[in-house]
């Protein structure tokens, strides 16, 4: 009977735990954004918004270039944050821009 009981109290602890996973926002599984004082988004010179790049630095850089529109862009086109080859796990923004930026094929 103490194996059973076991059971039920594991079955019990199961049903509750998975109750509290789903009661989780959808943010609190969303990826950790890239902040622009990331040192892989310092080297890149990444930023958040393409129209905030310094063009005396940059000067290939052209107002067209975002990240969703880059060949390493992770995402659809129409995802507002999306994973980068660059940026291992974390997300970029759809605006933003970095000096790795490569016109998608096609």
């Amino acid at each position: 009977m103490a194996a059973e009981a076991t059971r039920r109290s594991f079955a019990v602890r199961l049903a509750a735990a998975t109750c509290a996973v789903a009661w989780v926002p959808g943010a609190a599984w969303a990826a950790a954004r890239v902040e622009e004082t990331d040192e892989t988004a310092v080297a890149l010179g990444y930023k958040h918004d393409t129209k905030k790049v310094d063009a005396k630095k940059y000067p290939k850089h052209a107002a067209t270039q975002r990240c969703n529109n880059c060949g390493l862009w992770q995402g659809a086109a129409a995802d507002p944050w999306a994973g980068c080859a660059m940026f291992g796990r974390k997300h970029i923004a759809a605006e933003g821009w970095c000096m790795a930026w490569v016109q998608k094929p096609g």
